[in-house]
Order: C-alpha cells, then structure tokens, then sequence
C-alpha cells in the first residue's frame, strides 16, 4: 500500500471515530436501537481503517493522527450540532490540534 493510500485511509478512519462519537450521543447511552447500530458499525469501521494503515504508517504518528481528527471532527459537530462553546480559548485549542495532525503528516518519513 502506498503512503497516499494509508493515510487517506487514515482520515477516513478518523472520519468514522467521529461519526461513533456523535452517534453515542444520539444513542442515548445505546438505548436507542439504530443509533446504537450505526455507532457500533463505525466503531468497527474506525479500528478496522486503523489497523489498515498501520501496515504502512509508524504506530504513534497513526495513532495521534486518527485521534486528532476524531477530536476536532467530534468538537466541530459539537458547536453545530449541540450548541457547545465557541469561545475563543476553545477554537484556539483545536486549532492547536489541527496544527499537530499537519505537523506530524509533514515530518512522517515516506517509508517508516
């Protein structure tokens, strides 16, 4: 597998980390029968990706990465979806998050 090909399977996965956040909180803590299908089915789907790519990407970047965009995916959905803080401090700290995803991408050699 090419490195292009792992880390947009990468950010796919980190796609659907954050597809199971926001599915949890419409499950209501899984008592609601599709959400809860379809936030299992992304939690398969998120650790399936993950493990996909690692095959071609060092653990702790992968790691860090598939977390980050869950984050900042997840905290985004949270402002628009939930009404959650836009101030300031919090916009800025994901914004901090963004900067490391990209930074680690950058500094990932190509064949580790």
């Amino acid at each position: 597998m090419s490195n292009a090909t792992a880390w947009f399977i990468l950010f796919i996965a980190g796609l659907c980390e954050v597809g199971w956040a926001v599915g949890l909180k419409y499950s209501a803590g899984f008592s609601r029968l599709w959400p809860s299908v379809w936030t299992i089915a992304g939690m398969v789907a998120s650790v399936a990706l993950l493990g996909w790519a690692l095959k071609a990407l060092p653990l702790g970047t992968a790691y860090a990465v598939w977390t980050g965009v869950g984050a900042v995916g997840t905290a985004i959905l949270g402002i628009y979806l939930f009404g959650e803080s836009r101030d300031l401090g919090r916009l800025l700290s994901i914004a901090l998050i963004v900067a490391g995803i990209i930074g680690l991408k950058l500094l990932t050699p190509d064949n580790p």
